[in-house]
């Protein structure tokens, strides 16, 4: 992963929360939820919240419980802290593999397709696994193949007829480069969790047009640094190129992409 596959900053988390989120994140955002049904009360981490979109859906659906964002990036929690919504969330910066709380301290603790950004997803799970109380639900998920999820397959085409040379790009590297159960469940091992149950889930997200799945991954997400990397004043025709491809298979009207990820679940 290079550096910038974990950048999250200026005017990304805005368009990240406005574009990248209604058609990737609130479905997944929504099953997190539906798995943790069974706790009403108690304490919940979330690591890598990001702008509080699975926040969102948590605390909607868990009035009773105590909810705590963290995220690397600042800005991201600026966004999340703004929403109206999430009045009731405390919202603290904090490094997912040096978590600045005391050991057992939570109920459960949630990542949505956050793992993926984890330089050492094994130091990861062990802080994950030392601030869970026994007896305590993880449960995350991760992107699968480009492939599997036709509208960044498009995405990725487009890009690859505005720069053919580009060896890979961070959609690959990153949000889809996490999917092997086994190397998942080595990680989970290192970490401390004897056993998992890893899931392939397919659902539907919804894009109001394919520029603005264009701009939500092209200037919404560190996949804008790449692209400013290579041409710096290339991200309007980049986002053009991908706004394209994504028009050629879907249409230019709001459409809804089928969307697949893994979705694994452990206990300490």
């Amino acid at each position: 992963m290079v550096q910038s596959d974990a950048s999250f900053v200026g005017s990304i988390p805005e368009l990240y929360d406005v574009n990248v989120g209604p058609t990737f994140m609130v479905p997944y955002a929504d099953d997190i939820a539906r798995r943790l049904w069974h706790l009403q009360t108690g304490r919940l981490l979330e690591i890598a919240a990001g702008t509080g979109i699975v926040t969102a859906a948590l605390a909607t659906a868990f009035p009773g419980l105590e909810i705590t964002a963290t995220d690397l990036n600042q800005p991201m929690l600026d966004r999340a802290s703004m929403k109206p919504e999430l009045s009731r969330v405390h919202f603290r910066q904090a490094d997912a593999l040096n978590l600045p709380f005391d050991d057992g301290s939570f109920d459960a603790v949630v990542c949505q397709l956050g793992v993926m950004f984890f330089p050492d997803r094994a130091a990861a799970f062990r802080e994950t696994h030392r601030v869970l109380r026994p007896g305590g639900h993880f449960v995350f998920n991760t992107g699968d193949s480009v492939d599997d999820n036709p509208v960044i397959a498009a995405l990725v085409a487009g890009l690859r007829r505005w720069r053919p040379g580009q060896p890979s790009w961070f959609m690959e590297r990153t949000p889809c480069g996490y999917r092997d159960p086994a190397v998942i469940r080595a990680d989970l091992a290192a970490g401390g969790f004897a056993d998992c149950q890893i899931e392939k889930l397919a659902l539907r997200g919804h894009a109001s047009s394919p520029m603005a799945v264009a701009i939500g991954l092209c200037q919404g997400s560190p996949m804008r640094g790449e692209i400013e990397t290579l041409d710096p004043a290339g991200l309007q025709e980049a986002t053009q190129a991908a706004a394209d491809a994504i028009a050629e298979r879907f249409g230019n009207g709001a459409f809804e992409p089928s969307l697949s990820a893994l979705v694994i679940e452990t206990r300490r």
